[in-house]
């Protein structure tokens, strides 16, 4: 972790830096929290860590920790499997209305993040990618002129954040994500709503599978030094 420069939203950059190290693996499910360690990595004071740590129990990436303390929740299938049931929904009504809306200077934003994604897969960094990737998200969802819209998804993002993180170390998926987003962006540039709507739903619904049947075969893999 990199120090942080004093700024008003501390807390926001605090959680953003703990959920960016488990959502890369850095810290794995089941690792001990320990505040001090947090404050001095980040150079901070142990206040705003505490408040990031409260709110990330809240979202459900951290848990009690036997004894005290916290420590890095296990991811949850069946909260994955029902949480993309929604997301697939939402996003399809996001890509519909951003198609109704999209203005000029919408496209040019989506055509940045496009190749900032790329950029991101060539320099293989999961971070950027987790974070180009909600860019690009979030842009259709200003599209909509819906707020419950932003305020919905914002639910969503820790989880999808850490599922990501896994996914995004397989070499070949981040391309495809890719390739799909670039996709769904061109059909919303042409107005073609119910194009993107579908596109949408398919995107989401076949990453959901794709992460869920990683997943499983990590939780039926014998241990390494198994035979």
């Amino acid at each position: 972790m990199k120090a942080l420069a004093s700024q008003p939203k501390l807390v926001e950059q605090v959680h953003k830096a703990i959920l960016s190290e488990i959502a890369e693996a850095k810290l794995k499910a089941g690792a001990r929290i320990i505040q001090e360690q947090i404050a001095q990595a980040l150079g901070v004071s142990r206040q705003p860590v505490q408040q990031a740590l409260a709110l990330l129990k809240d979202q459900g990436a951290l848990i009690e920790a036997p004894g005290r303390g916290l420590q890095v929740a296990p991811l949850n299938l069946d909260v994955i499997r029902r949480m993309y049931e929604v997301r697939a929904v939402i996003e399809g009504l996001v890509f519909r209305k951003a198609a109704e809306n999209c203005s000029e200077s919408a496209k040019k934003q989506a055509e940045k993040l496009l190749t900032a994604g790329r950029q991101a897969i060539n320099k293989s960094s999961v971070r950027e990618l987790i974070s180009v990737d909600i860019a690009f998200h979030s842009l259709f969802y200003e599209l909509t002129d819906n707020p419950l819209i932003c305020q919905t998804m914002a639910t969503h993002w820790v989880t999808t954040q850490r599922v990501m993180g896994s996914v995004l170390l397989t070499p070949d998926k981040p391309r495809d994500i890719w390739n799909e987003h670039e996709a769904m962006f061109e059909l919303v540039a042409n107005g073609e709503a119910e194009k993107a709507e579908h596109m949408a739903r398919l995107h989401i619904t076949q990453a959901a599978e794709f992460m869920l049947e990683r997943f499983s075969d990590q939780a039926t893999r014998p241990p390494a030094n198994l035979p």
